[in-house]
């Protein structure tokens, strides 16, 4: 990098900060905070939910698959997730939306106290605030490693530079700051990511040129759909896990849809969304697929190919704009993650074990949840200090293996829950889902794993912790039927297809929040 570069890389810090200052005049309340309000334009939430679910793990461990085994990195990450989005366009996005029209909630998990009961809903709540700090730590270790291929400074010094920026515009400006520069993320990213592939097509005139480069040894293989550990059961396991990831069970997402003004609105957010995650990831990977012809990675699993090639290829001033690209991206997704999080504890968890959280007003709850965001934000990137430790290993681990693996339990109980087929499926069924879940990742994860000969393949340590979740949940609903008026009725408000004034108003909305809160802490936990 030179000074241009520089200055375009820190003109982007600064502008990620202003949209926070002025994103802050629109955050008069917690609603405000975490769901704008319902006030979000579908097409802004679209490119919101679409650039949340980004980060530079695609720029090294995914370009590091995409090094190493070709398109098998578009088959089975951004396809799933584009196919696993439009189904929930459908299944999950206009009832994810009705939580905060109809049930007058700031927090994606604070419906499941009533769809449940209290314990269930802290049991979601603690493990899915501990998964997001490893999977943000992971995030930030990605970007801090191309930040180091690019400038020479420390991945420590890597990780607080991004960390710090994206705690002041996301801290200040709350959801609304999210989406803004998210936009603004996403008209860089498209630049960048244009020359890039403009770059590299130009490079492939001496190996047969855009069609005729399939044939060169480097790339034997590549054109493979499913190959390596990346075959048909992992791409089905993965398809249903970014079926309830992408729509709502990593919390960030299911905000997008909470922000739109309407169920229909939220709809249409998740088709766009759908449609970008189909298109836009192959001119993105298009690169990474050619890039054993033009790069050495120095990297076993080529990680850094990628950065290295971006080095060789563009020039400087446009440089610094790819090397905002891969900011874009990471930035875009911790700070909608910090939010999240800082929703579920501050609406979830903060009144059940806090007296004084239950009597917060609108200042001192916006308080708390800027000061949530904060400590999260803060908390992943220590983590992401220990990233390649033994406990860790490299970054696509944790991304693959933790985060998919861990995913189905803690999203199951959550995404389920709003469907009407499954009104049977109480507090049972949802606690034995989520702690079988667990542990069967635990187990195969680690003893099996240990003890088979060459290690459980990776298909099977992220699908066989889903499948027990959602066997069980089916299941225990089946043999211990927990459906209760009082359940039946929330899932009724949630699935009611009138969406106009007149339907609403049939419904009697929930107690406030906070007093229900009260009233469950108050309660002996079941």
């Amino acid at each position: 990098m030179n000074s241009l570069d520089w200055a375009v890389l820190i003109g982007y810090f600064g502008v990620m900060v202003a949209i926070g200052i002025w994103s802050h005049k629109r955050v008069d309340n917690v609603s405000d905070f975490f769901t704008a309000g319902g006030k979000m334009p579908w097409w802004l939430s679209g490119i919101s939910h679409h650039m949340s679910g980004y980060s530079a793990v695609m720029f090294t461990g995914y370009a590091g698959i995409a090094y190493t085994y070709g398109v098998t990195s578009f088959i089975t990450w951004s396809f799933p997730i584009a196919l696993g989005i439009a189904i929930g366009s459908k299944l999950f996005a206009p009832r994810i939306n009705r939580l905060r029209s109809r049930l007058h909630v700031a927090s994606p998990l604070e419906y499941l106290k009533n769809r449940y009961n209290l314990r269930t809903q802290q049991a979601l709540a603690w493990s899915g605030m501990l998964l997001k700090i490893v999977d943000v730590a992971a995030k930030w270790a990605a970007i801090a490693t191309l930040l180091s291929v690019f400038t020479g400074i420390s991945i420590n010094q890597g990780i607080l530079i991004t960390g710090v920026i994206t705690a002041v515009y996301c801290t200040i400006g709350g959801l609304w700051a999210d989406a803004l520069t998210e936009l603004g993320q996403f008209i860089i990213q498209l630049m960048a990511g244009i020359a890039m592939f403009i770059a590299v097509v130009a490079k492939l005139g001496p190996y047969g040129g855009f069609f005729g480069v399939w044939d060169e040894p480097e790339l034997a293989g590549h054109g493979k759909p499913l190959v390596g550990p990346y075959g048909t059961i992992f791409l089905l396991a993965f398809l249903f896990i970014k079926l309830f990831e992408y729509n709502g069970g990593m919390l960030n997402q299911a905000q997008r849809y909470m922000a739109t003004a309407n169920p229909r609105e939220a709809a249409r957010s998740a088709r766009l969304s759908a449609i970008l995650w189909l298109v836009w990831p192959v001119v993105l990977f298009f690169p990474m697929w050619m890039s054993p012809l033009l790069v050495d990675a120095q990297k076993p699993d080529g990680s850094d190919s990628y950065a290295l090639m971006t080095e060789q290829l563009i020039p400087h001033g446009l440089l610094g704009l790819v090397i905002v690209g891969f900011f874009s991206h990471t930035m875009a997704m911790c700070s909608s993650d910090a939010n999240a999080i800082a929703a579920v504890f501050t609406r979830d968890v903060a009144p059940v074990i806090s007296k004084q959280a239950r009597r917060w007003n609108e200042r001192s709850g916006l308080i708390a949840a800027r000061l949530t965001t904060v400590i999260f934000l803060g908390l992943s990137m220590a983590v992401a200090t220990q990233v390649s430790s033994p406990t860790f290993k490299d970054i696509i681990t944790v991304v693959i293996k933790w985060v998919a693996g861990l995913m189905g339990p803690i999203a199951i109980p959550m995404m389920l829950g709003l469907l009407r087929t499954f009104r049977k499926s109480g507090p049972t069924a949802a606690l034995t889902s989520w702690s079988m879940g667990l542990l069967a990742f635990w187990l195969v994860n680690y003893p099996i794993n240990w003890n088979v000969e060459g290690g459980v393949p990776l298909e099977y340590q992220v699908s066989i912790p889903l499948a027990v979740s959602l066997i069980l949940y089916i299941l225990v609903g089946y043999l211990k039927p927990e459906d209760t008026p009082e359940r039946d009725a929330i899932i009724e408000m949630i699935n009611t297809d009138d969406d106009g004034s007149a339907g609403a108003a049939a419904v009697p909305p929930p107690a406030e929040p906070q007093d229900e809160v009260l009233d469950s802490a108050r309660r002996p936990l079941p």
